[in-house]
């Protein structure tokens, strides 16, 4: 029953991204509405640690298992991706690389301003 309710006040918050998403007319994903919703919520102390965190911790354990559906999208779309193959490479790798650097220099700037205080 704990992962129930836990569960439930997962997805009234996402769901609640979901309306802001129909509602604010900006090219945001609802599941990062959804997202800076929990987490502001738990910073304020509206929604406990305690009342997500189970849940949490199981929906990260069973993330692969999520990815399948995708997979199989991509796996579907074969025949119409061929075409692109080479640019959706490129671009996969040059978006990682940006990625990784701008998570590395914020990782780095996070460090060092915690370290000087």
């Amino acid at each position: 029953m704990k992962y129930l309710s836990q569960f439930g006040i997962i997805l009234a918050i996402s769901f609640v991204g979901e309306v802001l998403n129909r509602i604010i007319p900006l090219p945001i994903p609802a599941s990062i509405y959804g997202m800076v919703l929990l987490f502001v919520g738990l910073l304020s102390g509206v929604v406990k640690l305690s009342s997500v965190k189970d849940t949490g911790k199981f929906l990260i354990e069973i993330m692969p298992l999520l990815f399948i559906p995708a997979t199989v999208g991509l796996i579907e779309s074969w025949a119409l991706m061929q075409d692109f193959l080479v640019a959706i490479i490129v671009i996969s790798l040059v978006s990682t690389v940006v990625v990784a650097a701008a998570a590395g220099r914020i990782t780095q700037f996070i460090i060092n301003r915690k370290t000087k205080k």
